[in-house]
């Protein structure tokens, strides 16, 4: 008991039981105990990871003065962090990259690309760093349009009416400079090869310069429908009737055209059968004379198509 009483057996016991306590929380690190699911979480919260994403690039600009060309539709972005962080920014791309152009005028630019909406604790490095652009005055114009096609597709024997277009004007707005470049703009309709049957497809709207090439600039609408009239060389001309649709109960019409005949194609059974064509006018809110644009219908008439399709019409009320 003396023993225990004395201060060096004291103190070498207060010694054993600090050893004793640090041994047992520090356990983990002294000894290599196995990692509980607290430490994998703990980890996988401070490691790093790099991810690389494709990001579409943002222009900052006056759209209704300016039209821009010559930049790329996306840039990439590597970005370096925590690991919990990189993945959840991959995962939403909740930031942007963006061009700011608003101090910018006319003409060719070297500019800085910046990022907005990435979290501070992320390296981030974007490629390419900076693009070159062409800022010209924005403008609109309307064109006409004409149907394409390779003609060198239709069989042998066989022929193609008058194309009939959904649209026949549409507006065309790009740089003033690239507008200038324009000479057509056409519905590129696809032809299979040895087409026997009349064409209906939808069609994209192409503006071309004289050598036949693409000019950078945005057609609205940018596709319409086709309908090209395609059968054998058998065609004959016959008379135009006219007949009223949609008019007043007690109301009779006359009606007078330039147009007196049209060319009908078709299969020999089709033009044999076919004494006249009729053109089905909609009179519906005519109280006087007037001038309206009929389309043939080449499934009333049972042909294949007509050579001129649209007609011109005087309409009279009586």
């Amino acid at each position: 008991m003396k023993k225990l009483n004395s201060p060096w057996s004291l103190r070498l016991l207060s010694l054993l039981f600090a050893i004793l306590l640090f041994a047992y929380v520090n356990q983990a690190k002294l000894f290599g105990a196995g990692t509980s699911g607290n430490n994998a979480d703990e980890t996988q919260l401070t490691s790093n990871k790099t991810a690389r994403i494709s990001v579409p690039l943002q222009l900052n600009v006056n759209n209704t003065k300016y039209f821009v060309t010559g930049y790329p539709e996306k840039v990439n972005v590597k970005i370096t962090g925590p690991t919990a962080l990189v993945t959840t920014t991959v995962n939403t791309q909740n930031f942007k990259v963006y061009a700011d152009l608003t101090k910018l005028g006319v003409g060719y630019h070297k500019v800085r690309l910046y990022e907005d909406g990435l979290n501070n604790e992320l390296r981030y490095y974007i490629n390419p760093a900076y693009i070159y652009v062409n800022i010209q005055p924005r403008k609109t114009v309307e064109f006409p349009v004409k149907a394409q096609y390779t003609s060198s597709n239709i069989a042998d024997g066989y022929y193609a009416g008058k194309p009939v277009l959904g649209t026949d004007k549409v507006k065309v707005t790009g740089a003033q400079n690239e507008i200038a470049k324009i000479k057509s703009v056409v519905a590129q309709l696809s032809i299979p090869q040895d087409t026997k049957k009349t064409i209906s497809s939808s069609a994209v709207l192409e503006a071309l310069d004289k050598k036949g090439r693409i000019v950078n600039v945005i057609v609205t609408p940018s596709t319409t429908s086709v309908n090209l009239p395609i059968s054998s060389g058998n065609n004959k001309n016959v008379p135009l009737k006219f007949k009223a649709e949609n008019g007043a109960s007690n109301q009779s019409y006359s009606f007078s055209s330039s147009v007196d005949t049209v060319k009908v194609f078709g299969t020999k059974k089709q033009l044999k059968a076919i004494k006249h064509v009729t053109a089905y006018v909609d009179v519906s809110g005519i109280t006087s004379k007037k001038v309206v644009t009929v389309a043939l219908d080449k499934n009333l008439n049972e042909v294949s198509g007509f050579d001129p399709d649209n007609i011109k019409v005087t309409v009279k009320p009586e």
